[in-house]
């Protein structure tokens, strides 16, 4: 348990310690950030304005017109050489790195050519001799000279500033030269002042700035170990311990609240650990009976959903010693038991009765329904009587004692089997999907009555559907063509044929479990939010 302390005091200082230290970085960064445009601004400023005094002052000197004579000269004439001069003068008196004259080629802007460059006389900085061609430094230089030329702009200015990274930061400023006579750009004049003073103040910045702040981190280090130990860890300890205690033994050993004199937080925090410490310990003794119950509850849920689906036919093939049709059915209940189910049975020797049926809601109550509902129908088909009459006397008798106004969809038809007619009659069910002989599986729309278990005396109608050899019916609840997937997208009929239609040859038994991985493959991971049953018969004759 000291252990356990130590470890957890270690953990409290770490992680204090840590946050003070990433909450003073925190500072820092905001300061230096601060501190680091201010000062560039700032410098930035000035040098441009000392660079671009430079500029007007030496623009003075340079005639407009006589660049091309300039040029031709190769620097050798007496005009050249006392522009030359002046230049050099103001280069000197300005403190300015370099002052010179280029034409840019106007096609591109890709290259210049020198016709002055005169530099500071403390650099040593190697000059371009008058007629010098070479390509522009980058983009930002031939935007610049663009602009001048095509007069976007009366002067232009670049900063070559990377901070740390380049050793080497100036500021270039530009002047157009205009023509006396047409007005027309004949050249530039660039003035470039080195930055070296912007490095140097950062670096000292950023050194003072770091020498503060870690006295700083370290006096408030000192500080917080002393605080956090006697208002924090001794308190915390004593919890921590209690806690400890109770986790193994199940039993309290001290009132933590009594313990604790704190009047804060970490007093309230040892007040609510005694309350919990109560309602765990009421907890624990009605934890046992609660279990049992819910055993007897998941035991009764499993039984249920084993009669269930016994309550069905559930083994196939159905009729081995039957060959001319082949029958085979599915159903997967949303919750332990549903509400959907199907049957099928000899009603004599040429005779085979279908149904499929979906009861409203989900669970317990939906399955006694389903379970009475089948029952109902089952025997009432054994009369020999039209699917219609069947689903209308199995309503009256369902609606006589229903007063939960529970209800249900179903489709019930019989096959005459040595001529393959099909009289079937629809109580608010899905529609029935056919197959006829080579062909594919189509939706048959046919007419829908109303649903079972609300009104009494209702009428349904037959209607006959002639299957010939190779023919299929495939017919199913809602919680197929309403399977969803997570974006709430429905599976649907058109999903239901393609996925039937993929192998129309199939048997019954691969023709329901092809539509189980189609469904699986939307849904994916998506709840099951209600039952799905399908029902498929192949007639061979």
């Amino acid at each position: 348990m000291r252990k356990d302390s130590r470890k957890i005091s270690r953990s409290i200082v770490s992680k204090t310690v840590i946050g003070i230290i990433m909450m003073l970085l925190g500072f820092a960064v905001i300061i230096i950030l601060i501190g680091y445009y201010g000062f560039t601004e700032a410098l930035l400023k000035r040098y441009s304005e000392d660079a671009f005094w430079a500029a007007y002052s030496a623009q003075v000197y340079v005639d407009p017109d006589m660049l091309d004579s300039y040029m031709m000269s190769g620097g050798n004439n007496r005009s050249h050489e006392s522009v030359s001069r002046n230049l050099q003068k103001i280069c000197d008196n300005s403190g300015v790195a370099f002052i010179y004259v280029i034409k840019p080629d106007t096609t591109d802007y890709n290259h210049i050519t020198f016709v002055f460059a005169v530099k500071n006389s403390n650099n040593d900085y190697t000059l371009y001799d008058v007629g010098y061609v070479r390509p522009t430094t980058n983009d930002d230089y031939r935007e610049k000279y663009r602009q001048l030329y095509e007069k976007e702009t009366d002067r232009a200015i670049v900063v070559r500033d990377k901070g740390y990274i380049e050793t080497d930061p100036h500021v270039t400023v530009m002047l157009p030269l205009n023509s006396t006579f047409s007005g027309d750009v004949t050249g530039i004049l660039c003035v470039q002042v080195q930055m070296d003073a912007l490095t140097e103040s950062r670096n000292s910045f950023v050194v003072k700035v770091v020498s503060a702040l870690l006295f700083l981190t370290l006096m408030y280090i000192i500080f917080i170990l002393q605080y956090i130990g006697r208002i924090l860890l001794v308190p915390l300890k004593q919890i921590t311990a209690e806690t400890s205690y109770f986790a193994k033994k199940g039993k309290t050993k001290v009132r933590l609240s009594e313990k604790v004199r704190n009047k804060d937080e970490i007093g309230e925090l040892a007040l609510a650990i005694d309350n919990m410490k109560d309602q765990i310990q009421e907890y624990v003794k009605n934890l046992t009976e609660i279990t049992k119950e819910r055993e007897r509850i998941r035991t009764e849920l499993n039984l249920a959903t084993k009669i269930q689906a016994d309550t069905i036919p559930n083994e196939f093939p159905a009729f081995p010693d039957r060959s001319e049709f082949d029958i085979h059915a599915s159903m997967t209940p949303a919750k332990e038991v549903g509400g959907d189910f199907y049957d099928f049975f000899m009603i004599d020797d040429d005779h085979i009765c279908l149904t499929i049926a979906d009861v409203s809601g989900k669970g317990v109550p939906a399955a006694l329904f389903m379970m009475a509902s089948k029952i109902v129908i089952g025997i009432t088909a054994l009369k020999s009587i039209s699917p219609a009459e069947i689903l209308e006397f199995s309503n009256d008798i369902i609606c006589t004692n229903n007063k939960e106004s529970m209800f249900l969809t179903a489709w019930l038809g019989i096959l005459e089997i040595s001529t393959g007619k099909l009289v079937a009659a629809n109580a608010g069910h899905e529609y029935p999907i056919i197959r006829d002989a080579d062909g594919n599986f189509e939706c048959f729309k046919d007419k829908h009555g109303l649903l079972m278990g609300e009104l009494p005396g209702v009428k349904y109608e037959n209607y006959e559907i002639q299957l010939k050899r190779g023919s299929k019916l495939f017919v199913y609840t809602d919680g197929l063509i309403e399977a969803t997937n997570s974006k709430f997208e429905m599976f649907g009929m058109e999903r239901t044929l393609k996925a039937l239609n993929k192998d129309p040859e199939a048997t019954p038994k691969e023709l329901i479990s092809n539509v189980t991985k189609a469904v699986d493959g939307f849904v994916k991971q998506a709840e099951q939010f209600d039952d799905l049953t399908m029902l498929c018969l192949e007639y061979k004759n």
